[in-house]
């Protein structure tokens, strides 16, 4: 390809963000390239995250549902089996079209240059390709676009840089699965994770170092979703300081023996006394780390925190004017769904003086697992710490009818008001049919709905989306001796 100076927008990353900033720019008449590396086109929601792992997630739920059938009416015969291998292929046709379907041709259509290969700012809004496909290609821009990601990241474990380990990027490449797995970490990736892998037959271990897992969300939810997960058979343990990970040939039994199955050794305190969890393997589930390392943008006057996170304004601008960032290379939250607004408003800032933002407080979180956790705004105990107050209601899913009607009462749902205005703040949920349920909180909380304006709405019934409004309703009566029509 033969190398430009005349861009309107460059672009370094191809995935959310990228292409949401392709598509304004295309609706505003602009020349666009981009400069891609590491992930195919789409980055890591169609290639590595949301997609495979959804489908994957369904997969074993579909492999594992029979085990919970709640109806003495329905008999199975035998037990269900995964082939692994088919369930990985499957995978990645379905990735390989969405990736052609909403990136590879997206990017033609909007006559987008690519540039396949390592980009690196070499001065203002100049990128050299310094390896790839297209090394040795200088672009340039009127403005540019920060738009790399992020990588799984291992926390500074020691030994752990001594064995191999399972991320959720290399997972997706292993064709043989390992009878158990020890989880290092208990955000929405491990156990997303720990639960598929659960559910097509390996053994499953998660360790968390905080008193319960989601450890970043409402604590009920964390210590409902560990309940579920008992229940289901996986392990969950909590309160864990992980000392050192020690594979086969490397272990100090302590008069303990591993199983010649048996190959990694995580030796760890819990709650003050010392445990070892043996397994076959390990997965790393510690976070995720900014993709900013050597792309240059130290000498275009770009600066960086101590996560290594671009630090961008309100409107998605750096320290140099003329170049933008957005998506999880600018840090949390990083949600696909944020990526792609955060680069739409990029461009409409940088070339429409639109100051455009995001209020992150209105911005839906979702755990795929099952039962799903979502929640959205404020929680308890943030709102403690700023009013030292808090009106909050919780219901159980045992009292929804939806939930005794279908015999899956897992779940709470709790709901956070401000003590003054009734308004809705924050809402929380461990259920079936989470994810579905949160945009009507999430339109709450945006608008600044009250507790009344919801019971006043006329719900479906039954339906799991009642939760929320029996959380609100729990504001003004007791939901336990209500009648399930009562308004």
């Amino acid at each position: 390809m033969e190398p430009r100076t005349d861009y309107d927008l460059v672009v370094l990353g191809g995935g959310a963000a990228a292409f949401a900033a392709i598509t304004e720019a295309h609706a505003r008449g602009l020349t666009t390239a981009l400069v891609n590396a590491g992930l195919p086109l789409g980055g890591t929601c169609v290639n590595v995250g949301c997609v495979p792992s959804k489908h994957l997630l369904e997969v074993g739920k579909t492999a594992f549902e029979p085990s919970r059938n709640p109806f003495d009416a329905i008999q199975y015969d035998g037990e269900p089996t995964t082939d692994w291998p088919a369930a990985l292929d499957e995978t990645d046709d379905l990735v390989s079209r969405l990736r052609r379907e909403n990136y590879v041709d997206v990017a033609e259509h909007f006559k987008t240059d690519v540039y396949e290969g390592r980009g690196q700012f070499v001065e203002g809004t100049t990128i050299e390709v310094i390896n790839g496909e297209d090394e040795g290609a200088r672009i340039t821009g009127e403005k540019a676009l920060i738009a790399t990601g992020s990588s799984p990241w291992a926390a500074p474990i020691d030994g752990l840089d001594e064995i191999d380990y399972e991320t959720s990027e290399s997972i997706l490449e292993r064709r043989d699965l390992p009878e158990s797995i020890v989880m290092l970490g208990g955000g929405y990736i491990a156990l997303e994770w720990g639960q598929i892998l659960h559910h097509v037959g390996v053994d499953v271990t998660i360790l968390q170092r905080s008193g319960h897992v989601l450890s970043g969300m409402e604590g009920q939810l964390g210590r409902e979703l560990q309940r579920c997960f008992h229940e289901d058979g996986i392990e969950v343990v909590t309160g864990v300081d992980i000392h050192r990970v020690s594979g086969s040939d490397d272990v100090a039994t302590d008069g303990g023996l591993m199983t010649t199955e048996d190959s990694v050794r995580v030796a760890a305190s819990v709650n003050g006394e010392k445990r070892a969890f043996d397994a076959a393997a390990v997965f790393v589930a510690t976070g995720v780390r900014p993709n900013t390392d050597g792309i240059g943008i130290d000498g275009i006057g770009v600066e960086t925190d101590n996560s290594d996170a671009v630090i961008v304004n309100e409107h998605f601008q750096t320290a140099n004017h003329d170049v933008y960032a957005a998506g999880d290379v600018i840090g949390d939250p990083e949600l696909e769904t944020v990526a792609a607004k955060e680069g739409n408003h990029a461009v409409k800032n940088a070339f429409g003086d639109e100051e455009r933002s995001i209020d992150y407080g209105a911005v839906p979180k979702v755990v795929f697992t099952s039962p799903e956790v979502a929640a959205v705004g404020t929680t308890e105990h943030e709102y403690m710490a700023e009013h030292g107050t808090c009106s909050c209601r919780t219901v159980d899913m045992a009292d929804v009818p939806k939930g005794r009607a279908v015999e899956d009462t897992r779940g709470v749902v709790q709901v956070v008001k401000h003590h003054e205005t009734d308004e809705i703040v924050g809402v929380h949920m461990v259920g079936p049919r989470a994810a579905d349920i949160i945009p009507e909180a999430t339109l709450a909380v945006k608008f600044g709905l009250t507790v009344d304006d919801i019971i006043d709405t006329i719900h479906p019934f039954p339906t799991f989306s009642e939760a929320f409004k029996h959380a609100c309703q729990a504001f003004r009566r007791d939901t336990e001796t209500m009648s399930c029509c009562i308004e």
